[in-house]
Formats: C-alpha cells, sequence, structure tokens
C-alpha cells in the first residue's frame, strides 16, 4: 500500500467500501460509508468473540455485494489492545486495516455536533469518513516470535515501571518514618531494615 497523503485517497475508489470501527473492551461498532462519506450502513455491534468476528465478516460479504463493491478497507480508532484479535482476525482474510489518530477522531466529531460526549456508534461513522480522506496511518502486526517479544517487553516495562515506584515510595518511608536510621544510614538497605526490626521506633 501507498503511504502518502494523495495516494491514500486514490485507494478509496467507487468499488471500496469503507468501514469505520470503534474498538472496545467487549462490544465494538461498526458503520459502512461509500467514497463520498454517504452512510451506507448504520453503526451496528460486533461482539469481541470469534462468533461476533464471523458475523461482522459476513455482512462485509453480503454488503459487497448489495453496495457493488469490490474492495474493503477498516479503519479503528485503537484503544489499548482490544484491536488485536480483530485485526488478526482480518489479516487472516486478506482485508486491509488501517488506523486513525484518537485526536482526529475527537477533533472531527465536535465539528459535527460540538459535543465531547463518548458515543461509539457516532464515533464508527467519524472514523469511517476520515479513513475516505486518507487520514490514518498502516499498524504492524506482529506474529509468532515477534507477537511474543512485544508482550514480553510490554510486561517488563510494565514492571520496571511499578519496581521505580515502590522504590520511591520505600525512600518516602525512610526520610519520614524511620528518620533516625536514614540519618545513620543513608542507604535504607540490608542494614537499615535489620535496625528497624530490633530497635523500636522512636517518636
Amino acid at each position: 500500500m501507498n503511504f502518502k497523503q494523495n495516494d491514500k485517497i486514490n485507494q478509496v475508489t467507487n468499488k471500496t467500501l469503507v468501514i469505520g470501527m470503534d474498538i472496545a473492551k467487549r462490544t465494538h461498532y461498526a458503520c459502512m460509508v461509500d467514497k463520498r462519506g454517504l452512510l451506507l450502513k448504520k453503526s451496528f455491534p460486533v461482539y469481541q468473540s470469534r462468533q461476533g468476528f464471523e458475523y461482522f465478516y459476513n455482512q462485509i460479504l453480503a454488503s459487497m455485494k448489495e453496495f457493488g463493491k469490490t474492495d474493503v478497507i477498516i479503519g479503528i480508532g485503537p484503544t489499548g489492545h482490544y484491536w488485536l484479535n480483530l485485526a488478526y482476525y482480518l489479516d487472516d482474510r486478506g482485508i486491509p486495516l488501517v488506523m486513525c489518530n484518537p485526536m482526529h477522531v475527537k477533533r472531527s466529531k465536535e465539528l459535527d455536533d460540538n459535543l465531547q460526549t463518548k458515543n461509539d456508534a457516532k464515533d464508527a461513522l467519524v472514523i469511517a469518513r476520515l479513513i475516505k480522506d486518507g487520514r490514518y496511518s498502516y499498524p504492524r502486526i506482529l506474529k509468532d516470535t515477534e507477537a511474543e517479544l512485544r508482550v514480553g517487553a510490554t510486561h517488563k516495562g510494565n514492571l520496571s515501571e511499578e519496581l521505580g515506584a515502590l522504590k520511591k515510595q520505600n525512600h518516602s518511608l525512610d526520610r519520614s518514618v524511620f528518620s533516625r536510621v536514614s540519618t545513620s544510614l543513608p542507604v535504607f538497605g540490608e542494614n537499615g531494615t535489620r535496625c528497624v526490626s530490633v530497635y523500636a521506633i522512636s517518636k
């Protein structure tokens, strides 16, 4: 696929079914438009399950036949990791998946009704219209070893952040509760722990 703005716009033709999806934890919402952004099918729920994805796939095939489309492009507003299962499912069936910047979705939605309230069905339509304007990017869908490494790296990063936070809490406790010990032992390590366990805390 092409990555320049004009090329992205040109990839959506009169024969392209454009689908916008708002991603959630359990229930996604999908909406279908044509090249001009005219609504073809109102937002409908897609459940985060094998059965839900099969239903969505059948809806895509039926809509392509109904509206005379030969191509399809699906755009999402990524939410955490909840989009990955859908991405793998669509990738196995050769259906291209693209992403919209969540900030673009928010700004575009405010242009329509000037409301900042969250509405999954409305967001799906906003995303679909951003896709037909070429305002999207291509995600890299990792598989096998690469996917496992990404999960491991994410967990490692989270654990490192938690460890850093615990160290800061420990340091704060050291200076406030165990003030005399911390004065004698600048580094509150094994020796400091032994002192606290043996001697009573002075008031």
